[in-house]
């Protein structure tokens, strides 16, 4: 299996495999793919009926890609704590997203207006780190947060800062994804 698009397909079936195995719905088949085996940072995003249902990932890759992928796609549908665990029900209406993420790169910026000016909205996803607070929006969150300042301001809430809130502790790293989904259901 050497293209993008087969290995997206894979990956998607895996994360469904792995949530229906989990709720008795069948079994997941083992892949035993080489590329698989090589690490892989994933998010693995859960949509139900047009509306975010669950999202779980690793912005670091630390384990192979294929684990990654069965393990994002669990703790999506079963762990995500904004949401309760999926239910067998459910599985016709979810649709699966698989991102497969760069390796973050820290870029620096002299302040939040700089910060604004360098970011590329709907390519970047976005690291923000601040002293032990830290959190991440993939690039497919500028679809809803457009603006910079608006992107950077739910970044920041979502790490528990206040939303006007910028220092010279603040880091930002920033990071691409190839991102296979499934069909509309």
């Amino acid at each position: 299996m050497n293209g993008t698009e087969d290995r997206g397909s894979l990956l998607l079936t895996i994360a469904r495999e792995s949530i229906c195995e989990a709720l008795g719905l069948g079994r997941a088949n083992l892949y035993d793919d080489s590329w698989l085996r090589d690490p892989g940072a994933t998010f693995v995003t859960l949509m139900r009926q047009g509306r975010l249902r669950g999202c779980v990932g690793s912005v670091q890759a630390y384990r192979p890609l294929g684990e990654d992928v069965r393990e994002n796609a669990l703790a999506s549908a079963f762990r995500d704590s904004r949401f309760p665990p999926v239910e067998g029900g459910e599985i016709p209406e979810l649709r699966v997203e698989v991102s497969l993420l760069s390796a973050p790169e820290p870029f620096a910026v002299e302040s939040e207006e700089h910060a604004c000016r360098t970011l590329r909205p709907g390519v970047d996803g976005v690291v923000l780190e601040c002293g032990r607070r830290r959190s991440t929006f993939l690039p497919q969150v500028w679809e809803q947060l457009s603006d910079p300042w608006d992107f950077l301001a739910h970044l920041k809430m979502k790490a528990g800062l206040p939303r006007a809130f910028w220092g010279p502790e603040v880091r930002l790293s920033r990071y691409t994804v190839t991102k296979w989904k499934e069909p509309e259901r």
